[in-house]
């Protein structure tokens, strides 16, 4: 039986296969605690302006925060404020001490009172709860902070942007020494011949297209999406389509989920042998997790796709 794509989607942008970290992923720093709160307690209220072009007040140091996306969890942790978090999503899974964290649902689906019951000063979340929770978490009088980049040079901009409102002044150190390992990525990669790209969702073919945040990874990394000119975001290529744009490398983002696929079952697929990635053996199934998420692991993921399409430049 088929599983629908949407199901696939919202499943890949949330759960994502559990895989193991990539050497170069280093565990956060730990908490700073609350040694300067009277200092920092004393920039409050403030207003900021979030991703959804809203004024947030936020009224007073948040000291209870919950997260509604995995993404956002670990921009948290990052900056130090694991003990401040009360609350997270269901598919929060990095550091591995939110495991401890109360949950409040799915990704797409929180769960409202879950997230009442925890009495949060501030609740994060991303483009997807506009659509979905943002007025009910409103008429609540929570104070709701939308985080959503869209591409990887926002992604420092918006941990900037979490830790204004939080009071952390750490973020400004953490995005500066993102940026710095990001341009030391694109002087590497300087001249170099884009990789024609196919990233996998599913067997069926779908991917990722323009707009997407993984597009913009792959464009980053020294690659040429192969269905940037899909015209929408989540496009699914016939193999046909696949076939006449012969990927050089394909990346496998599907690869853990049961039934998963792998660079042999790929390679095996009927009418795949032409292909260029597959005469090369350039498939890879790579950890999900530092690709999809826009946060402080970006660069993680950054550098492992860099290396996997320019292993030359990357050493």
């Amino acid at each position: 039986m088929r599983i629908p794509f949407l199901c696939v989607l919202a499943l890949w942008l949330t759960l994502v296969p559990a895989c193991a970290a990539s050497p170069k992923a280093a565990a956060f720093p730990s908490p700073t605690g609350f040694a300067t709160v009277e200092a920092t307690a004393a920039r409050f209220p403030l207003t900021v302006t979030d991703d959804a072009a809203r004024s947030v007040v936020v009224s007073r140091l948040p000291e209870r925060i919950v997260s509604l996306s995995a993404s956002n969890t670990e921009i948290l942790y990052a900056l130090g404020l694991g003990d401040r978090v009360v609350g997270v999503d269901d598919y929060s899974n990095y550091p591995a001490s939110v495991k401890d964290k109360p949950r409040v649902g799915g990704f797409s689906n929180p769960d409202l009172e879950k997230i009442v019951v925890l009495s949060p000063d501030l609740v994060v979340g991303t483009g997807m709860h506009v659509k979905t929770v943002l007025a009910e978490l409103e008429r609540r009088k929570l104070t709701v902070l939308i985080v959503d980049p869209r591409d990887v040079s926002s992604v420092m901009d918006k941990i900037t942007l979490v830790g204004t409102a939080t009071g952390q002044g750490a973020s400004v150190s953490l995005a500066g020494d993102m940026r710095k390992r990001i341009e030391a990525v694109e002087t590497r990669l300087k001249g170099v011949e884009p990789v024609r790209v196919f990233f996998e969702l599913d067997p069926q073919l779908h991917t990722v297209g323009p707009g997407s945040f993984v597009d913009d990874m792959i464009r980053t990394a020294g690659g040429v999406n192969i269905a940037a000119d899909a015209g929408r975001e989540w496009p699914q290529l016939s193999q046909e389509a696949l076939l006449m744009k012969d990927p050089q490398v394909i990346v496998l983002s599907d690869h853990g989920s049961a039934g998963g696929q792998s660079p042999e079952s790929v390679a095996a697929r009927p009418g795949w042998q032409q292909l260029s990635a597959v005469k090369s053996k350039r498939i890879h199934a790579l950890e999900p997790d530092l690709i999809n998420r826009a946060g402080p692991r970006v660069v993680d993921g950054l550098e492992l796709l860099a290396g996997t399409f320019h292993p030359d430049k990357m050493k």
